[in-house]
């Protein structure tokens, strides 16, 4: 039951028993047997016993035998407790985990009270000593960190408590796979090829000493002694091409591949050298300052490096100093179409098309694209906008090069070379779709050219080649080189080609072979068979009869056409 009071009204409390008169001193050894005293200073603590008196311990109950109280002390409960408390307030209060406070020093001793201390002390020293007991030991467990419990192992021992009989081994995860410790190795060490190893000759450098061959003075002198090629190699000397014949270049000693190799790594950048080691085979242009361009080629041979190089002149002759007939130079004004420049290698191909693009250069509005392997020729801006692309440094190949150009919005294509036949049917459709496309092969007749381009596709697709040529085809020239008889140098001899409709219909219709009568009757439109210039440049007396003939297509119309039959 509670009870509950309105502000300012006082909890009621019990009215005290009337003081009872004072009674005589009891001697000492009453005192000792238990009877209350009745001293001034109890007599005084009775009023202070109905105030109530701060919490202390539930004391357990004591097991003493009765004690009678004297005349005018306290009455005691039959258990020989102290009365209750005075408040019944206090009675209402909860017994559990009281915080330990000491006693008030107004609070009447035991012995005041009249409670034998045999019965109250002993007792509630021991519940107090039991309870900070427990109350250490609760604070000791709470403070030990709980052991960590395996979840897995939880698992399998509820298990096994629900499913007696079953072990504990049938619940229990399996064995988590242990990882062998592999020692570390070194990661492999990548080994090219034997063939590959361009500098692994025993004490090899490709740091360039004074007795290596100086490439600059080589080329330099090839150009004084008016050669068009070079040749090192190990084993001997520098060569140079002089009038079609090898020949020692003076002042020069034997190579050694070690030297040689030295010598050529020199002139390479970086990208190059990586570009030769890979692939072994390199092409690519050099200069020297003041004298000329070069074009290289860099091989491999018997574990030891070897280099080409043809000179490609800073200035473009026209094509009146070459010695090419003036209707060639009409192919560079022709709006449309496909012209052709072949020949044997080293027959002046790339002179001859340098020439016509510096004659379209000089003399059109257009926007010529070159794509070359290596570039040869360097062309200036004049009255045309020429951009020239080198194969491996400004594009992967001819192919890309060439599935890119007409989006660039060329005028006239120039191709280093036709060389397969995805190369050569861009250039078929570029002829076609209106553009001037110059390009070269390597065929010593205007029929033979026909025929290489025709057959390089499938025979399903021939027939539709001969139509696209027939339509595309505008002029062919072909050329050769023969040593001079009249002096130092060579001359050329040339083959040409006019796409007329007569020779038009004979592509279309895969009568490549005709063609030779209609170059031989064409020569009002500027045409000429090979027998027929060769046999011209022997009368003139350029030319010996002897090398002239092992030129000529048929000996028997050269003969004719020299005037020597019977021969």
């Amino acid at each position: 039951m509670s009870m509950q009071f309105t502000p300012g009204e006082q909890p009621w409390r019990p009215t005290p028993p009337p003081a009872q008169p004072a009674a005589p001193e009891q001697p000492a050894d009453a005192a000792e047997q238990g009877a209350p005293a009745t001293s001034p200073e109890a007599a005084a603590a009775a009023p202070a016993a109905a105030a109530p008196p701060a919490y202390q311990p539930p004391v357990a109950p004591a097991q003493a035998a009765p004690q009678t109280p004297a005349a005018g002390g306290p009455a005691l409960h039959q258990s020989g407790q102290a009365p209750a408390r005075s408040s019944f307030l206090e009675e209402q209060r909860p017994l559990a985990a009281a915080p330990q406070m000491p006693a008030p020093t107004h609070q009447p001793s035991v012995r005041a009270q009249g409670i034998p201390a045999s019965a109250q002390e002993a007792p509630a020293a021991s519940s107090f000593a039991a309870f900070e007991a427990s109350n250490q030991a609760a604070a000791e467990v709470e403070a030990r960190p709980a052991p960590a419990v395996d979840p897995a192992q939880a698992f399998a021992a509820a298990a096994a408590a629900e499913l007696p009989g079953v072990s504990q081994r049938a619940f229990a995860p399996a064995p988590e796979p242990v990882e062998e410790k592999k020692e570390a190795r070194p990661a492999p060490i990548q080994v090219k090829p034997r063939s590959t190893q361009i500098g692994a000759r025993v004490g090899m450098s490709n740091e360039r000493q004074e007795s290596d061959l100086d490439v600059n003075a080589a080329l330099r002198g090839m150009m004084a002694v008016g050669a068009s090629d070079l040749h090192v190699t190990a084993g001997v000397p520098p060569m140079v091409r002089l009038d079609g014949s090898l020949t020692p270049l003076e002042g020069f000693e034997r190579l050694t591949p070690e030297s040689l190799q030295r010598s050529l790594y020199g002139i390479l950048t970086q990208a190059q050298r990586e570009r030769f080691e890979e692939e072994l085979e390199l092409d690519f242009s050099y200069s020297v300052v003041g004298e000329a361009r070069f074009r290289v080629n860099l091989y491999k041979q018997r574990d030891a490096l070897g280099a080409a190089f043809r000179v490609i002149p800073y200035e473009i002759k026209p094509l009146e100093a070459l010695g090419i007939p003036e209707v060639v130079g009409s192919f560079s004004q022709l709006p449309r179409g496909l012209v052709l420049v072949t020949g044997p290698t080293g027959s002046g191909k790339s002179t001859t098309l340098a020439s016509l693009v510096d004659l379209a250069n000089r003399s059109r509005s257009a926007h010529i694209m070159t794509v070359e392997d290596p570039i040869e020729f360097l062309h200036r801006h004049k009255r045309s906008i020429v951009n020239q692309r080198e194969v491996g440094a400004d594009t992967r190949s001819f192919n890309k090069a060439l599935k890119h150009v007409l989006r660039q919005d060329p005028d006239i294509i120039l191709i280093g070379e036709m060389r397969d036949l995805e190369t050569i049917s861009v250039a078929l459709t570029a002829a076609e779709t209106g553009h001037l496309v110059f390009a070269t092969l390597h065929t010593q007749s205007a029929p033979a050219t026909m025929d290489r381009i025709i057959d390089v596709f499938p025979p399903e697709q021939q027939g539709q080649v001969r139509t696209q040529l027939a339509a595309a085809i505008q002029g062919v020239m072909c050329q050769t080189l023969l040593k001079r008889a009249d002096g130092p140098g060579r001359a050329v001899a040339v083959e040409i080609m006019v796409a007329t409709p007569g020779i038009r219909n004979l592509i279309r219709e895969g009568k490549t072979h005709q063609i030779y009568t209609s170059l031989q009757g064409g020569a009002s439109m500027g045409m000429q068979t090979m027998d027929y210039h060769l046999a011209e440049l022997v009368k003139s007396g350029r030319v010996d009869y002897e090398a002239a003939s092992e030129m000529a297509h048929s000996q028997e119309e050269f003969n004719r056409l020299c005037g020597r039959h019977g021969r």
